[in-house]
């Protein structure tokens, strides 16, 4: 895998990181709930449950590009290829939800998509 792809993998994983600390460490905070679209600290508390788990979901595949970064060869090429490819595919259902989610699925899909398509390419 190309050092680019490999730094704009790194770049995504270190994003997923920041949205697992969002959604699984820092969501009682307004200032993080408000981000997602919540409007008042009653929905964050129904909605603490899921983004915990969203969280931890976002947490996995940032390891796993990590660990795909480390092993390196044919083995952590197809890992970080495959945690990749999950990243632009949840980008996906996030962005056929609405509008409104039109720019976070771009913030959370565009590294991952530049990532797969540089290893493509080169």
């Amino acid at each position: 895998m190309p050092v680019i792809a490999q730094v704009l993998a790194g770049i995504a994983a270190a994003l997923h990181v920041v949205i697992f600390g969002m959604e699984s460490l820092w969501w009682s905070r307004p200032q993080v709930w408000k981000r997602f679209g919540l409007t008042s600290q009653a929905d964050a508390d129904v909605a603490r449950p899921l983004a915990f788990n969203q969280g931890f979901y976002n947490l996995f595949l940032a390891i796993g590009i990590a660990v795909g970064l480390v092993v390196g060869g044919v083995a952590g090429h197809a890992i970080v290829v495959f945690c990749c490819v999950s990243i632009v595919g949840a980008a996906l259902v996030l962005a056929s939800t609405g509008p409104k989610y039109l720019r976070p699925a771009i913030v959370q899909g565009v590294t991952p998509l530049l990532a797969l398509i540089t290893a493509a390419i080169f």
